[in-house]
């Protein structure tokens, strides 16, 4: 296997990394609450937006961009689940559909008023150059996203599985009348379950920004991606949506690379459905 090679399947599992990261928000919100954010790639979008503003106005890298970036859509998360979410999951699907749906274009062409249709771009080397290890090239800005998400995707997975937040997400989403009689007040956790899943939208955002274009359309692009590869790894599952997103990053490197860059979503999107077609559960979701 040639060097280059080994080069496109690395670069692709770290695009991949930053896939499961922004997908397990709504895989979370989705295994909580059963609902579907239509607004999950805008929310990216925004932490895309928030990193850029943070470099031209106070010169910061991804250091300073990302936390903040995470802190500003969580605090986004929490007000649209009061604002909005709370009252609509009252209501039948069709109202949950319109009304994340309603929110992306709000979101988006909210941007493109303040920001306008213009593609922007973070400074190449605002993260630094490019490392060489054992003949491969990587850039420090994949490097430093793929490795973050990564890290962030497992530690929520413990949070949910091993912490007593977690454990309590888990009653409120199994029955909250229940959940309630043991003390846990669902409204706070499901604010919280948006708070983490808009965080880590707003930390992919941020991450991914480095190296992305960033215009206020790119929530759709983005957003696709969310759905397919939470699709494929199972709804409610997060070590499904990593180990997904892992397989469509590499998947879009290498057929870019082989096939053509053109040709990459055709590659994924024909291998998703045949894959769902034989188990349209996903990889780690519920029969």
């Amino acid at each position: 296997m040639s060097f280059v090679l080994v080069q496109v399947i690395v670069g692709g599992l770290l695009l991949g990394a930053v896939y499961a990261l922004f997908s397990s928000g709504l895989t979370l919100v989705w295994g909580m609450m059963n609902i579907v954010n239509f607004a999950h790639g805008d929310f990216v979008m925004l932490g895309m937006y928030v990193a850029y503003v943070v470099y031209t106005l106070l010169g910061g890298g991804p250091i300073l961009g990302a936390p903040l970036a995470t802190l500003v859509l969580a605090t986004v998360g929490v007000v649209v689940y009061f604002a909005l979410i709370r009252d609509i999951m009252k209501g039948p699907m069709l109202a949950q559909i319109l009304g994340t749906f309603g929110l992306a274009l709000l979101l988006r062409y909210s941007v493109f008023w303040w920001f306008g249709a213009n593609f922007l771009s973070m400074p190449p080397d605002i993260v630094g150059g490019t490392y060489a290890f054992a003949g491969l090239r990587i850039e420090a800005s994949r490097l430093l996203a793929g490795v973050v998400a990564l890290l962030v995707t497992l530690g929520l997975h413990l949070l949910l599985t091993r912490t007593s937040l977690g454990s309590k997400m888990l009653a409120v989403a199994e029955d909250q009348t229940a959940a309630q009689l043991m003390g846990i007040r669902p409204d706070t956790m499901q604010a919280i379950a948006w708070a983490i899943a808009a965080g880590a939208t707003g930390l992919a955002g941020a991450l991914i920004a480095n190296f992305f274009y960033i215009v206020p359309t790119v929530g759709e692009t983005l957003g696709i991606v969310a759905f397919v590869t939470v699709s494929l790894g199972g709804f409610g599952s997060v070590p499904g949506a990593l180990v997904a997103g892992l397989l469509i990053g590499m998947i879009e490197s290498l057929s870019g690379y082989l096939i053509g860059a053109i040709y990459k979503d055709i590659v994924v999107y024909v291998l998703f459905l045949l894959f769902l077609w034989f188990r349209p559960q996903g990889l780690m979701g519920k029969t």
